[in-house]
C-alpha cells in the first residue's frame, strides 16, 4: 500500500534535519521544555465546577525521565492532555520549548503536537491494514517531510527499539510487546522535543513491561526527554523523579523512586 500517495500534506511543517533521530542542536544546553506557570483547569459552573487543575505549577527539564502519578481524580491526566497539547487550561500559561502554547487554535495546536511531541498510549493505535514501517512513516506523512528520507528515517526508529526484522509485519503478526515497541518508534520518528506515555505498561505483563521500560530509559539516554503517567509504583520507581498530584494540586514536585514507600 503506497500511503504516500493517499494523504496530502503541507511540505512546509517540517524543514529537514540531516542528523536523523538527534535532538535538535538548540536544545543540547539544559532548558525548561515544560512550564507551567498557575495552570487552573475548570469544568463547569457555580454548585457543579469542578477545579480539575487548581493553580499548578511545574517545570521539566530538557533530557528529564520524570513519572507523573496520583490518586484517580487527582489531576495527572488533564495535566497530561494540557502538556500533549490536546487540551487548553482555563487560565495560566503552558510553555513547551519557550512558546507559550496554553491559547493556541486548534490548527497551531495540532502543528506543534506533530513537530513537537511524541505520544505513546496504553492501547497501540496501530493501523491495523498498514506494516510497522507504514504505521511508523505515517507520522512523516502529515509532517512533510520528503519521500527520500521516510523509509530511512523509520527503518532506522524501528531498528532502535529492536524490530529491524519486523519491518513488514502488520500489527496482527506481532506481539503487543512488539506492538508497543512500534508505537514508540514512531512517537520518535518526527524527532519530539518531548516523548509523553500515558500508562504505557498498562496492557503488558510483567517481563514485556521490563522491555519496554529499557527502551524508555534508553531513549531518555540519548537526551530524549521522557514524561510518563503511571498509577504503578514499580514504574515510576524506574524514572528519575516523580511528580505527585493530589486534588487537581501538585503536591510533591521532585519525589525520588525512594520516597514512593511513604506514599503507598
Amino acid at each position: 500500500m503506497n500511503i504516500e500517495k493517499k494523504i496530502n500534506f503541507n511540505s512546509s511543517l517540517f524543514t529537514p534535519n540531516s542528523s536523523l533521530l538527534t535532538p535538535d542542536s538548540s536544545l543540547s544546553q539544559k532548558t525548561a521544555i515544560i512550564r507551567i506557570e498557575n495552570v487552573f483547569k475548570i469544568y463547569g459552573r457555580g454548585e457543579t465546577e469542578v477545579k480539575a487543575l487548581n493553580d499548578v505549577n511545574l517545570i521539566i527539564e530538557q533530557g528529564e525521565y520524570c513519572s507523573i502519578m496520583g490518586p484517580s481524580g487527582s489531576g495527572k491526566s488533564t495535566a497530561m492532555n494540557i502538556i500533549g497539547c490536546l487540551d487548553r487550561p482555563t487560565s495560566g500559561h503552558y510553555y513547551l520549548d519557550n512558546i507559550d502554547v496554553a491559547q493556541l487554535d486548534d490548527s497551531a495546536l495540532a502543528h506543534i503536537r506533530n513537530k513537537k511531541l511524541g505520544f505513546v498510549f496504553q492501547q497501540f493505535h496501530l493501523l491495523s491494514q498498514l506494516s510497522a514501517l507504514e504505521n511508523v512513516i505515517l507520522p512523516m506523512v502529515y509532517a512533510g517531510v520528503s519521500n527520500s528520507e521516510r523509509r530511512d528515517r523509520a527503518t532506522e526508529a524501528l531498528g532502535r527499539v529492536g524490530l529491524e526484522k519486523r519491518l513488514n509485519n502488520k500489527p496482527t503478526q506481532l506481539s503487543g510487546g512488539q506492538q508497543q515497541r512500534v508505537a514508540i518508534a514512531r512517537a520518535i520518528v518526527n524527532r519530539p522535543v518531548v516523548l509523553l506515555a500515558d500508562e504505557p505498561t498498562g496492557a503488558l505483563d510483567s517481563r514485556t513491561t521490563q522491555e519496554v521500560l529499557d527502551i524508555f530509559s534508553e531513549l531518555n539516554a540519548s537526551g530524549i526527554t521522557v514524561v510518563m503517567v503511571t498509577h504503578e509504583p514499580e514504574v515510576a520507581r524506574q524514572t528519575q523523579r516523580i511528580v505527585w498530584f493530589r486534588d487537581g494540586q501538585v503536591v510533591h514536585s521532585n519525589m525520588t523512586p525512594s520516597d514512593l514507600t511513604h506514599m503507598q
